[in-house]
């Protein structure tokens, strides 16, 4: 029968889809959504309205109540809104018992509830049972002493009732716990609102012990001024300036500070306030100390006292420059000239010590190029300023014990401290002083310095003997050579002026050769000697044929006054012609030939000019091709040469120059005479 049954069971069949395409209308999720709720079809009917009219129908549906609440308690007793609602809709009955017990049990299932505790107090406090409120108040402080709520609604009714001691006591019970700021601010608001300030500083006592924080001794202090206690205010700004300590420095204590005296027109206690705090407190979080102290000095402050409030802001704005960066020199010398114009010689005396002690951390001279400024300037300040000389000597010494000498010196220093002993009147020390420095360290500017300074006292063999030792550590120097000589002409000595002058010529490496032979020439020349500036030139002219050196040679002849100085001039151009015909250089042949056509235009005769003349090359255009840095075509320049027709080579290309300007000539002379038979042609026709 089972099989049976079994087999005459029809499988359903599937439903073909004859037409897959899709619908005309399409039908959307947003729009079924819209049509049910248009059409509310899950809205219930409102249940219907029931009217009581008896004490029996009314008790009956208390009852159905009643279960109700109790079946959804049941179900789930830690959802306190259910014990809430129960409360509440017997309290709307009146039966005030009844929500008592309610809420009695709910909060054995929670007592920790805050909400729970609310509406049982305020159910009673509606229902006037002050009693009964204050129980749970009582019990609700005791069991959860740190919710701020039930303390705050519980000293606002008994406020309200008039109660001052029981709130005062409640406020007592709450200061206990140490709450937070804003209860303290409660308990003394209501101690001002029943003008008890004894009691308020009492509490105000407590409060900044509790809270020690700047805004709470601020208020305390106010407190006090508004009640006309002058000296308990400035005593609890006192306090306050104790209690932190030089560690926990704030700048809002004293700005409100100064304001108080301010205020009592104490402007001195005002102005030591402010210097105390910008002494101590770190210089990036006493900005607003800075302009509450400006403002007060712009107010009632002098010029003087005006400019102490501007120095001291440059000098906070130094130290934060220094300390970021204790080797930045710069901000060193502008803090250091800022202190000087306005501190004490002890001060300075420091930031010098503190600028000094910043050694740089390299022995490379470029390192220390701005610091050694920092020990010249303090040993002027202590000779200058401070009229030490003693110091000053100590401060030299130091600075010169401090620079590695063996891998470089500074001259200056050097030569400072040797002015400073001269100005002590102690010549032997500054001798000594740079001596020492040439045995040391020679340079040639101490070699200078201590010749000026031997030639300011006429200590002519002391000149003498320096400028050997200035001459065996640098013989190259040609300057030196010359001054040297130039002393020696100063003193008559020429003999050894010409010394001088020869083993100067002599060296065999020199850094301006042709002022050294220039100025021996010019010294022979000044003495008249000749022949001698003669055998100068003609050995200068052994080592170098520049075509300078000629012109100056021709010139020489030419400024004496003798028969012969014309031919002896021109003699001079002719040799100086000969040695520059092989001179690559055609520019300072060029130069000489200019230099002796002005000669021969002066004083020759018209065939020494024609012979100059012809001499004279002719300047002709050329290109030459180019070459980049990689050896590629760079193109063709063009540039100017020139051609003397002494030259053999050049003979071919002057023939070839001269017939081409001949025929130039010639086809403009025949174009010439074109035009005119042509214009004469034209005339004939028109008459």
């Amino acid at each position: 029968m089972a099989s049976t049954a079994a087999g005459k069971q029809r499988i359903p069949k599937v439903a073909k889809v004859k037409n897959k395409a899709p619908a005309e209308v399409q039908i959307t999720a947003e729009q079924l959504l819209r049509e049910a709720k248009e059409r509310e079809l899950e809205l219930l009917p409102p249940p219907p309205k029931q009217k009581i009219t008896d004490e029996e129908e009314l008790n009956d549906y208390k009852l159905r109540k009643r279960k109700t609440f109790e079946d959804n308690i049941r179900k789930n007793r830690t959802v306190i809104s259910n014990w809430i609602k129960y409360a509440q809709w017997e309290e709307s009955l009146k039966e005030i018992q009844r929500a008592r017990s309610i809420y009695e049990r709910a909060l054995d299932v929670d007592h920790r509830n805050v909400t729970l505790w609310l509406k049982y107090a305020e159910m009673e406090m509606k229902s006037r049972q002050i009693n009964h409120a204050r129980n749970i108040w009582d019990r609700a402080v005791t069991i959860l002493p740190r919710v701020n709520q039930f303390w705050y609604k519980y000293t606002y009714m008994e406020e309200m009732l008039g109660n001052v001691a029981g709130a005062r006591q409640v406020f007592e019970r709450w200061m206990e716990w140490q709450p937070e700021e804003q209860a303290w601010h409660s308990f003394i608001n209501f101690e001002l609102r029943y003008k008890e300030v004894d009691r308020v500083r009492a509490i105000y006592e407590r409060f900044v012990m509790v809270h020690p924080e700047v805004k709470n001794w601020i208020k305390y202090a106010r407190l006090e001024e508004r009640h006309g206690c002058i000296a308990h205010s400035r005593k609890v700004y006192e306090r306050a300036v104790e209690f932190f300590g030089e560690e926990h420095m704030d700048e809002i204590l004293f700005v409100a500070f100064a304001k108080f005296e301010e205020n009592q027109k104490e402007f001195e206690r005002v102005r030591v306030i402010y210097r105390y705090a910008l002494d101590r407190i770190p210089k990036q979080q006493a900005q607003e100390l800075f302009k509450a102290y400006t403002v007060f000095e712009k107010k009632f402050g002098d010029r003087r006292g005006i400019e102490n409030v501007i120095v001291n802001k440059r000098r906070f704005q130094y130290e934060e420059e220094v300390k970021a960066n204790p080797h930045n020199y710069d901000a060193w010398f502008d803090y250091l000239r800022l202190v000087e114009s306005d501190a004490d010689a002890d001060t300075v005396r420091e930031i010098y010590e503190r600028a000094i002690a910043n050694v740089p951390p390299t022995q490379e001279k470029r390192h220390w190029k701005r610091y050694i400024y920092l020990w010249i300037n303090y040993a002027l300040y202590e000779e200058l300023e401070a009229k030490d000389p003693e110091r000053t000597r100590q401060v030299y010494q130091a600075a010169l014990d401090l620079i590695p000498h063996k891998k470089f010196t500074f001259g200056k220093i050097w030569l400072l401290y040797a002015q400073f002993e001269i100005r002590q009147k102690n010549i032997t020390m500054a001798r000594k002083i740079l001596g020492t420095s040439i045995g040391k360290c020679p340079k040639a500017k101490l070699f200078k310095g201590y010749i000026d300074l031997e030639l300011q006292l006429r200590e002519f063999d002391r000149c003498r003997k320096l400028y050997e030792k200035y001459l065996e550590f640098s013989p190259e120097n040609c300057t030196t050579w010359i001054k040297f000589a130039e002393l020696e002409t100063i003193l008559g000595d020429y003999e050894r002026v010409r010394a001088i002058y020869e083993l100067a010529i002599g060296q065999p490496r020199l850094d301006m050769p042709e002022v050294l032979w220039k100025s021996s020439i010019d010294f022979e020349i000044e003495q008249e000697e000749y022949e001698k500036t003669r055998t100068l030139y003609r050995r200068l002219l052994e080592r170098t044929q520049h075509v300078k050196v000629w012109i100056s040679f021709a010139q020489f002849e030419l400024s004496i006054e003798s028969a012969d100085r014309l031919s002896k001039c021109r003699k001079i151009y002719e040799d100086a012609n000969k040695a520059l015909r092989n001179c690559e250089e055609k520019e300072e042949r060029l130069m000489l030939l200019e230099s002796w056509r002005g000669f021969e235009t002066d004083f020759g005769t018209e065939s020494s000019q024609e012979r100059v003349r012809k001499l004279m090359p002719e300047k002709i255009k050329k290109r030459r091709k180019l070459q980049a840095e990689d050896g590629s075509d760079a193109g063709w320049e063009e540039y100017y040469d020139y051609i003397f027709p002494e030259d053999a080579a050049n003979q071919p290309n002057l023939k070839l120059l001269a017939m081409a300007k001949l025929w130039k000539k010639q086809q403009e002379t025949t174009t010439n005479q074109q035009e005119t038979n042509s214009e004469g042609e034209t005339e004939k026709q028109e008459l």
